[in-house]
């Protein structure tokens, strides 16, 4: 998990948010509150229809409360304009190619920044700067659509680092990926988190979770199930029954092995395993 240092400064309150959809009476979000402060690295999880990524979608304006109110860096998401919220939450979409359109990995980088205003100079050093971050340099005078999936979910991070967005946030970040793909995503992720922005993935994948994110959001039928760290959350097993969610793969391996030999079962990651293994065997050897 990540070791990022969180500040209390929020930077999304939630309060007592609902929303549904036009000509529907039925709540997609149900009076749903939490605050999101500048650091975290928040998981959001549930099953599909639970409210995921509606609720990720209200904080940059592109679906406002039908009754409730969220403020993004202190501004209410219903008076704040879409460009001042988009200077604030990056919102990287599950498929890249529903946001990927330029000629160019360049142009596409650039897209965001020049819509912001900037000037010839910030704007280039912007694209650079994303470019490097996401190792595609090389790639920059290349057509988009001829990229690998890995490749073009890379590209659509750097279009939304090179915004400067305080916040970010990933819908289903490694869908299709690889094993390699996935962590080259998440490890991203986890370096622009450590610069000190907010990360926020919605994904179904435990095993990423338990590895990346310091805190979980579980929402089940609109509404907010449990929110906690990890740990806590992860190793709940009425909530993660309740919302139809399975323990990362390497937990329950620490779980089947504690039935004989007293292993702890709150382990999340590999390093832990392996840690707690080290640790048994010495043990041993010292009996």
């Amino acid at each position: 998990m990540t070791n990022t240092v969180i500040s209390d400064e929020p930077v999304i309150e939630v309060r007592d948010v609902s929303y549904r959809y036009e000509g529907s009476d039925v709540n997609v979000l149900d009076h749903v509150n939490l605050t999101i402060c500048r650091g975290d690295f928040v998981a959001l999880i549930g099953q599909n229809g639970a409210g995921k990524t509606t609720l990720a979608k209200t904080f940059n304006g592109l679906f406002r409360p039908t009754t409730g109110d969220l403020l993004v860096g202190g501004q209410n998401t219903r008076t704040a304009g879409l460009a001042r919220l988009a200077r604030l939450v990056g919102y990287v979409y599950q498929n890249p190619d529903h946001q990927i359109f330029a000629r160019s990995v360049r142009d596409e980088v650039a897209f965001g920044p020049r819509n912001l205003g900037l000037s010839t100079a910030e704007i280039t050093a912007a694209v650079d700067h994303a470019l490097e971050l996401v190792e595609m340099t090389h790639e920059a005078d290349s057509y988009p659509f001829v990229l690998g999936r890995g490749q073009r979910q890379k590209l659509a991070v750097a279009s939304v680092i090179a915004m400067g967005s305080p916040v970010m946030v990933v819908d289903e970040p490694t869908t299709g990926l690889d094993l390699r793909g996935a962590l080259n995503i998440m490890n991203l992720l986890r370096r622009w988190n450590a610069s000190g922005r907010t990360i926020i993935v919605i994904t179904h994948d435990m095993d990423i979770v338990a590895e990346y994110a310091n805190r979980c959001i579980v929402m089940i039928n609109g509404k907010v199930a449990a929110d906690g760290n990890t740990r806590s959350v992860l190793t709940d097993e009425a909530v993660l029954t309740e919302a139809h969610l399975t323990l990362p793969r390497i937990t329950k391996i620490a779980q089947m092995i504690d039935s004989r030999h007293n292993f702890p079962t709150d382990v999340l990651t590999v390093q832990e395993f392996r840690a707690a293994l080290a640790e048994r065997l010495a043990a041993n050897r010292r009996v």
